[in-house]
């Protein structure tokens, strides 16, 4: 009697249970959060959601890879590099994805292999084109060279995205 009760309380809770690590999705039918990249060569990161906030700082790197947290209308709360917030109007962002370069001197490499040759070193704050990953390293393409780097060494890319 006691395991027909179990069974039946754990087939209760199973049924009622939340889906596992279900991604959030924002009003445009688009996951929250997703990479974008800055579209222009200048670009207002606002306080708020609005032409009416104040401009908290200006881009002026074209391609730079950033986080959408939030939206809001045509309005995308954005985490850039180092973790600074603000609000970017759609229009300015573009979802051709790239990545930069971060910590340390980065290695790209002819395969997604540590022992593969070394086709490019690219520095902190280098910014390339987001091609593809594979487990822990992703294809990027800096100016028209191609390599693999290991994952840990740009900022860009979901933990999830292209899983193994």
């Amino acid at each position: 009697m006691r395991k027909a009760a179990s069974l039946a309380l754990l087939a209760t809770l199973l049924v009622h249970a939340p889906p596992a690590a279900a991604q959030a999705v924002g009003p445009s039918g688009l996951p929250l959060p997703r990479f974008v990249s800055l579209a222009d060569d200048e670009v207002n990161a606002r306080t708020g959601p609005g032409k009416d906030y104040p401009i908290r700082w200006v881009y002026t790197r074209r391609n730079l890879p950033v986080r959408i947290v939030e939206e809001f209308d045509v309005w995308r709360k954005v985490q850039d590099p180092e973790g600074d917030e603000g609000w970017i109007h759609a229009q300015l962002l573009s979802s051709k994805r790239s990545v930069v370069m971060v910590g340390t001197v980065r290695e790209l490499r002819r395969t997604a292999s540590d022992s593969a040759r070394v086709v490019l070193r690219a520095e902190p704050g280098v910014i390339g084109t987001l091609v593809s990953c594979n487990g822990r390293w992703c294809l990027v393409d800096v100016q028209g060279q191609r390599g693999w780097v290991e994952r840990d060494g740009i900022w860009g890319v979901l933990e999830d995205e292209w899983p193994d």
